[in-house]
């Protein structure tokens, strides 16, 4: 028997990954569409309540033998995406779209022991400057979670500790704006799995702890053929000024509560301010000193929250620089 895990995104702010179970006798590569109650998920109301999971994409699952993890978008019983699913809008953004952007995200996160961060059980530890690539907590969990990524297949590119104890990063690069996005939150399922084997939680908030620490982002690297390509710097500085433009607009689709984190402080820029640099981590687009100096390469939004929507940060990017103006 095969065990199929349908994962799929609530309706919640910010969107809460859910998960069910089904058994199947055989299984080749295409999970079948499955449903589920919506109203229980803040998705639908209780006298009309069915959802259906459409699988986009299949996982093998490090967890259990005889597995696979299913992402699955949320659609209309009459096959129209949900308003909650936010895939849907990437998938037609890139439907006009040739430039062939690939995306990295770099996800922060905290592990938290109960009410505190982990670390934290004896009161507020010294202040952050050594933990960062250094003496930080929660290594073990944060190497086992690589490794499962590595073994799901995901598209991870590396971890570190950062600058808060009991805070940690991973990287998720790909070259399809979609796979890499599902590769995220897949690698955000099974890091809750594994937190949870060992009583901890993960937190995504972007300001897990108030005082003189640095939040926790998802600070989003992009590129296109045009910003890779020799001359590529011309590329990348209009879609900074397309960015510029629209700055506010992407604030508010760059996850909750990120007002507590883009203070002008800890290595962000003010929520209200637009500013880029080279080599900025106070900007709010840092352009990567190597890619000053080869005219060409990515740029690094540095405004996504932790708990932001790959999805839509993706969807929002592509829309703005690579649109109908571009």
């Amino acid at each position: 028997m095969i065990k199929l895990e349908y994962i799929w995104l609530g309706g919640n702010q910010p969107q809460e990954l859910r998960s069910k179970t089904r058994v199947v006798s055989d299984f080749t590569d295409k999970a079948p569409e499955w449903g589920f109650d919506g109203s229980s998920t803040e998705q639908a109301a209780g006298d009309n309540s069915d959802l259906v999971l459409n699988p986009v994409r299949t996982y093998p699952n490090p967890l259990e033998e005889d597995s696979y993890l299913v992402m699955c978008e949320v659609l209309e019983v009459d096959g129209t995406p949900h308003t909650t699913n936010h895939r849907s809008k990437l998938e037609s953004q890139m439907k006009n779209n040739d430039e062939k952007p690939w995306f990295g995200f770099e996800q922060e996160y905290t592990l938290f022991n109960g009410d505190v961060p982990l670390g934290w059980e004896v009161g507020e530890p010294a202040p952050q400057g050594d933990y960062y690539c250094g003496r930080n907590i929660g290594e073990e969990l944060a190497r086992k979670h690589m490794d499962m990524c590595i073994n799901t297949e995901l598209g991870i590119t590396g971890i570190n500790a950062e600058v808060m104890l009991g805070q940690w990063e991973y990287q998720i690069f790909g070259k399809d704006p979609l796979q890499v996005s599902d590769d995220l939150w897949i690698a955000r399922w099974l890091l809750e799995k594994l937190a949870a084997d060992r009583g901890l939680t993960v937190s995504l908030h972007p300001k897990p702890i108030e005082g003189d620490w640095n939040g926790a982002g998802m600070h989003t690297n992009f590129s296109t053929d045009s910003m890779r390509d020799d001359g590529g710097d011309s590329a990348i500085h209009k879609a900074i000024e397309k960015l510029r433009n629209k700055h506010l607009e992407h604030i508010a689709y760059y996850g909750e509560d990120n007002e507590q984190r883009l203070t002008g402080k800890h290595e962000t820029c003010d929520i209200n301010t637009f500013r880029w640099g080279v080599s900025d981590r106070g900007a709010s687009i840092r352009v990567p000193w190597q890619v000053n100096r080869d005219g060409k390469g990515y740029l690094e939004d540095r405004r996504p929250s932790s708990n932001a929507d790959p999805y839509v940060v993706a969807w929002k990017m592509l829309e703005t620089i690579c649109g109908e103006d571009k």
